[in-house]
């Protein structure tokens, strides 16, 4: 709390502030950290993996690959939700899962699932992408302005 709001508390306030403060329990930081680096990394690691199968059974370049090595890991994660898979990784691993692309297509499912009793279109369809549209939003208009600085500087 900074000190300007410290000064607004009375002294009942303060004490009370600096009970709760003693009685919170220490947030292991590092476990955390371990737990959200080495899950999001076996993600990616399988990510890599799926590439690498990609290019070699199917005969994919290295920047073809990408789509259905993405379009895999998406559909793994939809699944994983649909399942409650997912969650539990995702309790174990905090923010290891919401990185990747996996996070966002279990963000999506989440909300699809949870909407489905309102029906097809306002239930599943209109609220999976409340969480999402502003992420589809924000891609499509990065894209645009990437693609614009291109064509400017090129020509």
């Amino acid at each position: 709390m900074s000190s300007q709001k410290k000064k607004n508390l009375t002294p009942t306030q303060q004490k009370y502030q600096a009970l709760a403060k003693a009685r919170e329990p220490q947030r292991p930081v590092m476990l955390n950290s371990l737990r959200a680096f080495l899950v999001g990394g076996f993600i990616c690691t399988i990510g890599q993996g799926l590439n690498w199968m990609y290019m070699t059974y199917f005969n994919f370049d290295e920047i073809t690959a990408g789509n259905p090595t993405v379009a895999t890991l998406i559909i793994i994660s939809v699944l994983l939700t649909g399942l409650g898979k997912y969650d539990l990784i995702a309790q174990w691993a905090g923010a290891g899962t919401a990185v990747p692309v996996t996070g966002f297509a279990n963000s999506i499912a989440s909300a699809s699932i949870e909407h489905r009793s309102e029906g097809f279109v306002l239930g599943t369809g209109g609220n999976m992408f409340k969480l999402a549209g502003s992420v589809i939003a924000y891609g499509v208009f990065s894209a645009f302005a990437v693609a614009l600085v291109k064509i400017i500087l090129k020509g």
